[in-house]
């Protein structure tokens, strides 16, 4: 005779401690849950679904400029509360100022600012505080600045006009002076509009003028290492802080382009949604996602190696954004316009401010799985893609929609009725799409 015995512990049933929960058993066989996969669709439409809900990206906004703000710098020390913004009211900083880089110099906190007044000048900001403040150095240039970028660890720093001066902080005058811009036929009379040091590789500076180039140099030698001449003109450099040959580009044809320094022959990615001028762009500490800033008065938020924005802020009452800038936390994002408003958003826009829990945190790691394995399916997918944008800017995408394609069914008319030669020697082949802005390369 065969006696069978059911033998459960009670230590795998009872709580561990009179305040934790029960211990909960299942059986994970995919025969016992034929519905599995439904109700896991159903809970992604729902996380999807809350996540719009709850998507109020906008934290609040500081006042205090008199014209629009132009730039902004925060403290690569890691002071979180401290951001310094530029603006042409020439209040905050002096008469028509409108560029500001911070460093930390020295063991102290310092702001170096520029403008269209020929000088530079460095502030102390743990000094006095007022309109009467007198600068530490005042370094004097020959034409009105554009863009200012310091070094990351050396006293030194860089300034764009109508040439690239580099400059340290202990001289009046510049050390030297880089003018790969100018040995062009076509750069007379251009200014450079930006420069910015590589975070990591510190040596290596990149410049974009007037006349449509992106360039490199090496400080080492003091030469330059390459030149792209792009189809419109380059409004802001910046480098990507863990992928120091990553190099985003923010251009006036609407888009942002990425280049690896190594190669300057091809874009890595072209990333498309603005319907004006890219004015400005920032990278996120963790070299993942970035911001961007455009005439067409929204902020956009990318992930790298998407061509297509995750994200879109506007308001009715934000004017042409010229500057945007990612926090030091990663949490928040910072934009200043022309209606002299400097504003604070979330930089996920769905995200919880103040203290969460960790069961809340559990659940919404939960739904965030959730979005992400279900993210391309149907009504998810829908969900995730949607974003109601104010009519100008609806209307101006679908004018550029009509234009591109027309412009495509032009070039695919061409090369349909060109000469039987002209078509087989490839001289209508069109152009990949990463190498369409490009225009020339030198080296």
């Amino acid at each position: 005779m065969k006696i069978k015995v059911l033998h459960r512990s009670l230590e795998q049933h009872l709580p561990e401690s009179s305040s934790s929960t029960a211990p909960v058993s299942r059986n994970l066989d995919p025969a016992l849950h034929p519905f599995a996969r439904p109700r896991e669709y159903t809970r992604a439409v729902a996380a999807a679904k809350l996540e719009r809900m709850f998507s109020k990206p906008f934290v609040a906004s500081l006042e205090g400029h008199g014209d629009g703000l132009y730039s902004m710098a925060k403290d690569e020390s890691g002071g979180l509360s401290r951001i310094a913004s530029g603006s042409g009211d020439g209040e905050d900083e002096s008469d028509e100022e409108d560029r500001c880089d911070s460093t930390e110099a020295r063991g102290s906190p310092r702001l170096l600012t520029c403008g269209a007044d020929k000088t530079v000048k460095m502030w102390d900001l743990k000094g006095s505080k007022g309109t009467n403040v007198i600068p530490l150095q005042t370094y004097m240039g020959s034409a009105g600045f554009n863009s200012i970028s310091h070094h990351r660890y050396d006293p030194i720093f860089a300034t764009a006009s109508s040439q690239i001066d580099i400059w340290d902080e202990t001289k009046t005058s510049p050390l030297s002076t880089l003018k790969f811009h100018s040995t062009s036929a076509l750069s007379t009379g251009e200014h450079i509009v930006s420069v910015a040091f590589n975070k990591s590789e510190t040596s290596v500076l990149a410049s974009s003028g007037s006349d449509r180039t992106v360039c490199l140099y090496d400080l080492r030698s003091g030469k330059a290492l390459g030149r792209v001449s792009m189809a419109m003109r380059v409004n802001q450099l910046v480098f990507n802080p863990l992928q120091p040959p990553i190099l985003l580009c923010a251009s006036e044809d609407h888009n942002l382009y990425t280049f690896d320094m190594r190669n300057l022959s091809t874009t890595t990615q072209v990333y498309k949604g603005h319907v004006g001028a890219v004015m400005s762009a920032d990278w996120a500490p963790t070299g993942r996602e970035f911001v961007s800033g455009s005439y067409d008065r929204t902020v956009r938020l990318w992930t790298a190696g998407e061509g297509k924005a995750r994200d879109t802020y506007h308001t009715k009452r934000m004017q042409r954004v010229f500057t945007s800038l990612y926090t030091l936390d990663s949490k928040y994002v910072l934009s200043g316009s022309d209606d002299s408003n400097l504003r604070i958003w979330k930089a996920h826009a769905a995200d919880k401010l103040g203290v969460v829990d960790k069961r809340e945190m559990a659940r919404k790691e939960y739904r965030d799985g959730l979005r992400d394995k279900w993210g391309t399916v149907a009504d998810v997918a829908k969900l995730e893609r949607q974003r109601f944008l104010p009519k100008p800017i609806h209307n101006a995408e679908q004018l550029r929609r009509t234009m591109l394609d027309a412009r495509g069914k032009k070039e695919e008319n061409r090369r349909a009725h060109a000469p039987k030669g002209l078509a087989e020697s490839g001289a209508l082949k069109p152009k990949p799409a990463r190498k369409l802005a490009i225009q020339q390369v030198e080296s």
